[in-house]
């Protein structure tokens, strides 16, 4: 029998809620991920806060100690939830989906943290995210578009991102709450949304764990996946289970694992793609990132089971303000670390897409056509972000305005580059 938690005990810890999305549909896997490709976007800084796409949020408070939503709720005290629910209520609305929907795209991924089910014990967190994502179900019902709710920060962070809600040391693993807190909040979703498998097609039970450099043990990792499987499975038996790669070599690492011959079904592999973060990376050239984008293709089509890749973007710097955490630089212009300088971050630092220059234009629309050949060869791709306040590079919503995004979606290569 495969492993799986045994929650029982803990059931007086669910949540109350709010109600759930209106007309209740029965289970069926809406979406085939096997013969259909996945086209989507991630709604990025909704629920989970980061500061490098609504920088606005964290200049008001004008405090260096405030980095992640963590700290910024925690500053704000009690005008945390009225100001929370004020950016709620107007970063993604309906509209967004219909947008998002005519431009050919059919998934969004939405993340959410856990403090939306159910805080830890003096979390300056605030709560109410539930109630926007069961609009958001009827959103994209009425677009016709299939939801992945991904699972983005846990208790006591699985990365040290500030996009798993608190910035710094990796302490998910440290001791026992944090893993029962987080299959609490998978029991959460999966029974929440059990009956609108018509639109909620996926769950991620968890992002970007760091599975690298020993910050996390990768058996406890394996035993988890296994664990929140099992227990969305209790909720729904088709409904797709999205594990992260946590940064481990997509086939030779994962393949073998929760695949058909497991005794698992419906899972599918996230893999996240940037070729920023490092200084090798950004030191490429504008057409050796192509051919690295297009080297990926056989790569992808090589794993065992469906692979998304959840998260990429159309930059080959990482120049956008506090992309790499409020407070620090980029790599690409030596501000980050003081190390080499690689090129200028003028015009990329902050703005809108319509006044980058018409060679970072070509650079990106080149890109990004490479990438969406690539991430083809399999299952599909979530471009990351659907809107940001200010990066240019990063704003799909001004990406698609400014034809730097094919349309449609399978056709109109333009490769400016020609490389």
């Amino acid at each position: 029998m495969l492993p799986h938690a045994a929650l029982s005990a803990l059931a007086a810890l669910l949540v109350a809620t709010n109600a759930a999305p209106t007309s209740p549909v029965k289970k069926d896997l809406a979406f085939d991920y096997s013969n259909t490709k996945v086209r989507g976007v991630n709604l990025g800084g909704w629920f989970v806060l980061e500061p490098w796409i609504t920088p606005s949020l964290f200049e008001e408070v004008n405090d260096d100690s405030v980095v992640d939503e963590y700290t910024l709720t925690k500053k704000w005290g009690d005008q945390a939830q009225s100001k929370m629910e004020a950016h709620w209520d107007t970063w993604i609305t309906e509209d967004d989906f219909k947008e998002i929907a005519s431009k050919g795209l059919n998934h969004v991924r939405i993340p959410v943290g856990y403090w939306a089910i159910n805080k830890a014990d003096k979390d300056p967190y605030v709560s109410g995210q539930l109630s926007r994502l069961d609009k958001a179900v009827d959103w994209a019902r009425g677009a016709g578009l299939k939801m992945l709710i991904d699972l983005h920060g846990v208790l006591g962070s699985q990365n040290g991102f500030d996009n798993s809600g608190q910035r710094g040391d990796i302490n998910w693993q440290k001791t026992d709450v944090g893993a029962k807190q987080t299959i609490n909040a998978i029991e959460v979703l999966a029974k929440r949304y059990a009956h609108y498998t018509d639109v909620v097609t996926a769950i991620e039970p968890v992002n970007e764990p760091m599975g690298s450099n020993n910050a996390l043990d990768m058996g406890e990792v394996k035993k988890y996946y296994y664990d929140a499987w099992g227990t969305i499975r209790d909720s729904n038996n088709d409904t797709a289970v999205v594990i992260h790669d946590a940064f481990q070599d997509m086939d030779n690492y994962w393949n073998g694992f929760m695949n058909a011959g497991s005794g698992t079904w419906n899972v599918a592999l996230d893999t996240h793609q940037y070729q920023i973060f490092s200084d090798d990376q950004v030191s490429m050239s504008p057409c050796d990132h192509l051919s690295s984008a297009r080297a990926l293709g056989d790569k992808i089509k090589s794993t065992d089971k469906w692979t998304i890749v959840g998260e990429w973007t159309g930059a080959m710097t990482d120049c956008t303000q506090w992309l790499n955490g409020k407070g620090k630089g980029a790599r690409y212009d030596g501000t980050f670390d003081g190390g080499s300088v690689y090129g200028s971050c003028d015009g990329k630092y902050k703005g809108e897409t319509k006044d980058l220059s018409q060679n970072d234009k070509d650079n990106i629309r080149s890109f990004i056509e490479a990438q969406m050949d690539a991430y083809e060869q399999h299952t599909g791709w979530i471009f990351w972000t659907w809107k940001a306040e200010s990066a240019p590079e990063w704003n799909m919503q001004e990406l698609f305005a400014n034809n730097l995004i094919p349309q449609p979606l399978d056709k109109d290569r333009q490769n400016p580059l020609q490389c």
